[in-house]
């Protein structure tokens, strides 16, 4: 199954001359002894078997915010038990078998290889959503499931020229920040609320204007711009 963006590293800080800078790392991957042919999550991680890597999918390549935030694909193998530090069983939304998408921007997981494969262990509230369909290309991102408290936004283009007519090269041009939802997620897991999720406060067609920086930005080969954000980046419904 062909990746939808090449793998990433995480980035740490630390202080260098009274200020902050960052370092980039690559996490080093488990490597699982031969004789082992299973891997078991626990808790609300689940193991997803990486997809092969391309430089270039069939129909263009997923565009992330910065190298920091690079999403990925690959295909479900298994679920946790659900069992959370404080007793606490929760439900998962994924299924084995689907093809997600995740980021790999944090700490919370972990690189497997086992019999010449790649895996990673990951918590499912850090999978961004599920893709429609195995083999999954940048032109199924409009087809994206979001997951937990995500909502995926079809963005708004910025305008070319200025109101004195000035045309912007794209450096100059604003990141965009409104657009309208495509689609939202079942809601962030929450055992005491109705139904046992937490509710999105927008619905697929309001329009919306969003955190700057928040997100993952992605595009289609026809040149279609989407972000899937937490809702609570969602700042305010426009008319």
């Amino acid at each position: 199954m062909a990746a939808l963006l090449a793998r990433s590293p995480f980035s740490c800080a630390h202080a260098v001359a009274g200020r902050r800078r960052c370092v980039v790392a690559r996490a080093e991957a488990v490597e699982v002894p031969s004789g082992f042919a299973k891997i078991v999550p626990k808790g609300d991680r689940v193991l997803v078997k990486v997809a092969a890597q391309e430089e270039k999918t069939r129909g263009g390549i997923l565009l992330p915010v910065s190298a920091q935030k690079r999403p990925t694909s690959g295909d479900v193998v298994s679920l946790g038990d659900g069992r959370l530090g404080d007793g606490t069983v929760k439900p998962f939304t994924l299924k084995e078998g689907q093809t997600v998408l995740y980021s790999k921007f944090g700490f919370m997981y972990q690189d497997v290889k086992m019999g010449g494969d790649e895996y990673i262990l990951i918590r499912e509230d850090d999978v961004i959503g599920v893709m429609p369909r195995s083999n999954a290309q940048a032109e199924d991102i409009p087809e994206l499931q979001p997951l937990a408290d995500r909502v995926l936004v079809r963005i708004e283009d910025t305008a070319d020229v200025t109101l004195g007519g000035v045309v912007l090269p794209d450096s100059a041009k604003e990141r965009p920040l409104s657009g309208t939802v495509v689609r939202v997620g079942p809601g962030k897991f929450d055992q005491e609320a109705e139904g046992g999720r937490t509710k999105i406060g927008v619905a697929p067609g309001d329009r919306v204007l969003y955190f700057k920086y928040a997100g993952d930005n992605m595009e289609t080969p026809a040149g279609e711009k989407f972000i899937v954000l937490r809702s609570d980046d969602c700042l305010c419904k426009t008319a």
